[in-house]
């Protein structure tokens, strides 16, 4: 009989994280860099007709192995959709998003307190009616693993009409993840090859 305690849920997201990190920057590795960001060039074509004209839809900035986001902020941009990203004011500050009034001026953009690049602060706030989720593992049903600082998580708790869409590699899908009660169901997640229909 195994004496060990059994792992908390903690622990399992802790080892899960860096299993799917693994994975991810493996795929990323094979892809030839001008590849990457051709498999997202465009949001599917379900996707962009559930955004509204005029609707504004949040992104995120990767990091070199999080689907890329910049051909999906440019498109919304020249199809009549306002884009804006997270802002957040020191590290421990509650995540805002803020206008990115034109996703081809990168230098529009600022070094934030984790050195993710964000909207100036006079930038104008916004609230994403649609909003792109980056992810390190998700389930077809809808399930996410995410950084684990929870700043999604609380943002979209606060914002429950929001319709929240996964962006992610295909080797990231995984069987089973575990769920707390603050975790929220993605509505859908896109990979480069599959459109998942999450949260049922």
């Amino acid at each position: 009989m195994d004496p060990s305690p059994p792992a908390s849920d903690a622990e399992n997201k802790a080892a899960l994280r860096r299993q799917h990190r693994r994975l991810r920057r493996e795929h990323v590795a094979a892809l030839p860099e001008r590849m990457r960001a051709l498999l997202f060039l465009r949001p599917p074509v379900q996707v962009a007709r559930a955004i509204p004209d005029g609707a504004t839809v949040g992104l995120y900035h990767p990091h070199p192995h999080e689907a890329p986001t910049l051909s999906y902020a440019r498109w919304l941009y020249e199809n009549g959709r306002r884009v804006a990203l997270p802002w957040f004011a020191e590290r421990d500050a509650p995540m805002e998003f803020r206008r990115w009034a034109d996703p081809f001026d990168l230098e529009a953009l600022e070094a934030g307190p984790f050195g993710i690049p964000q909207p100036n602060s006079d930038a104008p706030v916004a609230e994403p009616s649609v909003l792109f989720v980056p992810l390190i593992a998700f389930t077809a049903e809808g399930g996410r693993l995410g950084q684990g600082g929870g700043h999604y998580d609380r943002w979209l708790a606060a914002h429950p009409e929001t319709v929240a869409i996964g962006l992610g590699w295909d080797c990231q899908l995984a069987e089973a993840l575990p769920t707390e009660a603050h975790d929220r169901p993605l509505d859908a997640i896109v990979t480069p090859t599959r459109l998942f229909e999450g949260n049922p």
